[in-house]
């Protein structure tokens, strides 16, 4: 396990610098490992991270790939275009964790796996927070909302809440951790308070999980009323969740197999819009409340167009948030 800074090679290798123009790459600030403790004084904000990992989703007994998610982004979001739209200068990139994983591990030791990542994680995030900053985690499973909520929660000295866009409520058991339980694990712990779901699909939400959500007082807005029955506006939904999250410290998430067709660990047919996601991530991030931005499960193929593609969404996401919080 390890955190794997930005070096100027990598620099040298993703940015495709054209004349006459700045791409928000040259302009961005970047630390390595001497400067990592100095992270408190440097004058970004935002401090982007990633996570090249698929643990969380196979110990859930799904598919693998959402390794593949941070290094789409980060050749998409360093060649946007440096303008007036976004300051460059309050974001960082700091680089990414690896874990030293294997394809043949059994279930019991994938656990394990995201476990030890748990550990790694939450320190980083702790310190992130610490410093007055706000953490921005791409790529990874779901798995990785737990030490996000952890170490945002310790740093904070109390417990935080939390808005998701997701069709599914990663409410499971505490079986083993895994992309299915982060949320339950944060709440069982203390760590997660209040907790919003917007968009969960009805068809892939177990009986059993809704009643300890139910007892656990997470609520939640359903695809099928907001989009099929029209009882409620995607817009509305958000706001009215975020009505009593955002009055103290909340994370926002976003699943990004919410989105319909995108290239996910668990890629749906019927989801949001890219235009609906950039929507909730702009209406949440303009919260001054906002602790942390999650983009988890993004799975492209090898295929150059769904890097490029997906890439180009992780890019929107993030400077949507920036833009709104700023």
């Amino acid at each position: 396990m390890k955190l794997n800074f930005i070096e100027n090679s990598d620099l040298e290798n993703l940015l495709k610098k054209r004349k006459g123009e700045i791409k928000l790459g040259e302009k961005l600030n970047y630390l390595n490992k001497k400067t990592w403790d100095d992270l408190e004084s440097t004058p970004a904000k935002y401090v982007i991270l990633g996570v090249e990992e698929d643990l969380g989703p196979r110990a859930n007994l799904g598919n693998g790939g959402s390794d593949k998610g941070w290094k789409s982004f980060l050749k998409a979001f360093l060649n946007i275009q440096h303008n007036s739209f976004l300051r460059a200068e309050e974001v960082l990139i700091l680089g990414s964790v690896i874990p030293n994983s294997s394809l043949n591990l059994d279930l019991d030791e994938l656990r394990k796996e995201v476990e030890k990542l748990d550990d790694y994680l939450s320190p980083i995030i702790q310190k992130i927070v610490e410093a007055s900053k706000i953490p921005i985690v791409i790529g990874g499973g779901h798995n990785n909302c737990y030490p996000l909520i952890k170490g945002s929660s310790l740093a904070k000295k109390e417990s935080i809440n939390c808005i998701n866009c997701d069709p599914h409520a990663d409410f499971r058991p505490l079986e083993g951790r895994h992309s299915g339980n982060g949320f339950s694990y944060a709440k069982s712990e203390n760590y997660l308070s209040e907790y919003n779901i917007i968009g969960l699909h009805e068809n892939y939400n177990s009986s059993a999980m809704l009643h300890e959500m139910k007892t656990e007082k997470v609520a939640f807005y359903s695809y099928e009323d907001i989009f099929i029955r029209s009882k409620i506006s995607f817009e509305e939904a958000i706001h009215k969740s975020l009505r009593s999250l955002s009055k103290s410290n909340f994370g926002i998430e976003l699943d990004m197999d919410a989105i319909e067709g995108f290239p996910a660990s668990a890629e749906t047919p019927s989801g949001i819009s890219p235009r609906e996601a950039r929507q909730y991530i702009s209406i949440c991030g303009a919260h001054k409340n906002a602790t942390y931005l999650h983009l988890p499960e993004a799975a492209p193929s090898d295929n150059s167009h769904q890097q490029t593609q997906a890439g180009k969404m992780l890019s929107y996401l993030v400077s949507d948030f920036i833009k709104a919080n700023q």
